[in-house]
């Protein structure tokens, strides 16, 4: 029997993202989804060895991996459209959850386990430390987005001037010093020309 998960999976990179948006730069939901595991996985490390967490960093990235896996069936509904009003918000989270119930479907009944907890997070886990990571996931999700939008400014692109002072004021309400440590030390480098990011910086 072949099962169809890793093929849907595979076509995220059909799926592109900021679709109501003028972009410079294409961005589709495999790169997003492997931008946000990097991220996640930075956020946790700066967690662990700057602020005395005890977070698992692996599994973070791996939930974030997952994270988008349903819009394989949604798509991108773009977060203005899908936040407009309560209704909607309540019938595309139901689009989601049938839609990972169709991905689990994919999946050999030997492996369903595994990636229920990877496609159902909130639902299946009641360990706290997993409800932690999925904190840091989606900080890393808005983040992901906040570079983005800086990036396409540094292009001369002010489509994105409103949308990156709402995801800055949004990552600064999550309170995560992790985040005010990314956005000080590693954010200004997205602003950065490839010149510019080649010179060796200064050893402190």
């Amino acid at each position: 029997m072949n099962y169809h998960f890793s093929a849907y999976v595979y076509r995220l990179r059909s799926i592109k993202r900021w679709s109501l948006m003028r972009s410079t730069a294409e961005e589709n939901v495999a790169e997003h989804s492997f931008h946000v595991a990097l991220l996640a996985h930075l956020l946790c490390e700066i967690g662990n060895k700057l602020f005395q967490r005890q977070l698992n960093a692996e599994r973070a990235a791996t939930l974030a991996l997952f994270h988008d896996a349903t819009e394989v069936f949604t798509g991108d509904i773009p977060t203005p459209v899908k936040h407009h009003n309560p209704k909607l918000l309540a019938s595309f989270r139901e689009m989601e959850s049938i839609a990972g119930e169709r991905l689990l479907a994919m999946i050999p009944p030997e492996l369903k386990a595994s990636y229920q907890t990877l496609l159902f997070p909130a639902q299946t886990s009641g360990d706290p430390s997993e409800v932690e990571l999925m904190k840091y996931v989606k900080a890393a999700d808005s983040l992901d987005a906040y570079l983005k939008c800086s990036w396409e400014l540094t292009c001369g692109n002010r489509e994105f001037a409103v949308a990156k002072e709402q995801l800055l004021d949004k990552l600064e309400k999550l309170n995560l010093p992790e985040i005010s440590y990314f956005l000080e030390h590693f954010a200004p480098s997205f602003e950065m020309t490839l010149d510019e990011l080649s010179e060796l910086p200064e050893q402190n």
